[in-house]
């Protein structure tokens, strides 16, 4: 490993559940020292609102949104919670100097058709707050360029997995799921594949009060509508090959389909529908194991599903000896390195941009020149 940074990684995903912060040591081509982890929830009141604004903003120009003074606030609401996080790792590690942050942000719009998408974070001010370099804006040179814009974690699982046997996948279940395929031949690929997490959740806290089906509780009581799954399972998404991506609402109309089913057989349903949508998705090649990761491992009913549709060995990423709660945390640390080099954060197999490509914006607002912005280093 050449010259390293020590950066502190961001990630709030499409369960909307929190913020994922993990410190790594990193040159942007391998991973060394994983240093620490922790996931720190929104506040109740927070992920409602959040909630909320994913509606508002789906049915309003981007620029509108973003000017919207009440959309401003909960932006702002969400940085400082991400600069809690940061705080609250700083104090569990005292000795580590960090060098960068890599802060995804929260999405609160993904529209890679339209060339558009958000994730909602003030850079500058959590730079301020945390008196650390920021690095964002990691997805809108992707999708500038005609690339999807996600998953952005294939480059991520391919230095972790350097050296294993291939074909092998990594299946990320987060509010929508992702599967990176690294192949025989060297060869990366990504996509999207189908809801993940989001609908079981919402439909959960519909009916549970709970912002997810606890240990498959509801899902493993239910009886699943086969001919609902079929059905939806008819959208033109999913005849599209790979590369492609979802925004957490484009499937958001299965609710209609399930809805006056029981709260198991719909939670049941849903969870079909993240498992067959999986199973749907053509890989180049057919994968000799599956390593899950994102909240999804949790839900042995949903675990049981893959390992009986899938064909393979399903098994969570700890079985790696990963850390699966941290993982998107720790690839936009390995990204923001990434960034700072002038590395590709995405290819044509993960994101279908043209060609390699790298991405993210360096605010230093409480920094005037990083120690490491000095020297040939941050050029690669």
């Amino acid at each position: 490993m050449s010259y390293k940074l020590t950066a502190l990684g961001l990630m709030s995903g499409t369960s909307l559940d929190g913020v994922d912060a993990a410190l790594i040591e990193t040159d942007g081509m391998e991973v060394g020292a994983h240093i620490g982890t922790l996931t720190l929830p929104y506040a109740p009141e927070l992920r409602a609102t959040l909630r909320r604004v994913l509606d508002d903003v789906a049915g309003r120009a981007l620029d509108d949104a973003k000017a919207d003074a009440g959309i401003a606030q909960v932006v702002r609401d969400l940085t400082l919670a991400h600069a809690e996080a940061v705080a609250a790792l700083r104090r569990q590690h005292p000795g580590v100097t960090v060098d960068v942050i890599g802060f995804h942000g929260q999405t609160l719009l993904h529209a890679p058709e339209r060339r558009l998408t958000w994730q909602a974070g003030d850079a500058t001010l959590l730079s301020s707050e945390t008196r650390l370099p920021v690095v964002h804006d990691f997805r809108t040179d992707d999708v500038a360029a005609g690339g999807q814009g996600a998953p952005l974690a294939p480059l991520y699982h391919a230095a972790l997995l350097r050296g294993h046997d291939r074909p092998v996948a990594v299946l990320n279940i987060g509010g929508v799921a992702n599967v990176t395929l690294l192949t025989n031949d060297g060869a990366i690929w990504a996509c999207d594949t189908g809801p993940g997490n989001a609908l079981l959740d919402d439909w959960a806290e519909r009916h549970t009060g709970v912002a997810c089906d606890l240990d498959g509780a509801l899902a493993g009581a239910g009886r699943a509508r086969e001919d609902i799954v079929a059905t939806l399972l008819r959208d033109p998404y999913f005849a599209v090959p790979l590369p492609k991506s979802l925004d957490r609402l484009s499937f958001h109309r299965a609710f209609e389909a399930v809805e006056g089913l029981s709260a198991e057989d719909g939670a049941t349903t849903l969870l079909a529908l993240t498992v067959e949508a999986v199973r749907a998705t053509v890989l180049p090649e057919r994968p000799c194991a599956w390593y899950v990761c994102g909240g999804g491992r949790h839900n042995p009913v949903l675990m049981e599903r893959l390992r009986a549709q899938l064909g393979a060995p399903v098994e969570p990423v700890e079985t790696l000896g990963w850390n699966g709660d941290a993982l998107e945390a720790e690839c936009f640390a390995f990204l923001a390195v990434r960034s700072l080099r002038g590395l590709p954060l995405c290819v044509p197999g993960t994101t279908g941009v043209p060609a390699p490509l790298t991405g993210g914006r360096l605010t230093c607002a409480a920094i005037a020149s990083p120690h490491w912005l000095a020297g040939a280093w941050v050029a690669g």
